[in-house]
């Protein structure tokens, strides 16, 4: 396989992603996806961002999490997003901290 059908095949897999946790998921829980994968949708946009920012495209956390989400950050809190139990944020917490917080 060339390059650039691997990079248009790694792009169509991350759009589906993005399709699944967008629209065809929106009930699962970033705090969720964290606990138990170690990323969440907020982690897909970072990356978005650092992507952009190494090809010199400058983009904010916001705009990253705009053009991720496809709404801003309070309208998928206001849609979508589920009050979490304490035993959630602890957990939360724990995987924050190994799976972001020493890396970003």
């Amino acid at each position: 396989m060339d390059d650039q059908t691997r990079i248009e095949i790694e792009a169509a897999a991350f759009r589906r992603l993005r399709q699944h946790l967008m629209e065809d998921r929106t009930d699962v829980q970033n705090i969720d996806l964290m606990n138990l994968a170690g990323f969440c949708r907020n982690c897909l946009s970072r990356w978005y961002q650092e992507a952009a920012g190494e090809r010199g495209i400058e983009i904010d956390k916001n705009e990253a999490r705009e053009i991720y989400y496809g709404m801003t950050m309070a309208e998928w809190k206001a849609n979508y997003q589920t009050e979490a139990g304490p035993e959630k944020q602890a957990a939360f917490e724990v995987a924050f901290k190994e799976n972001v917080t020493d890396k970003a």
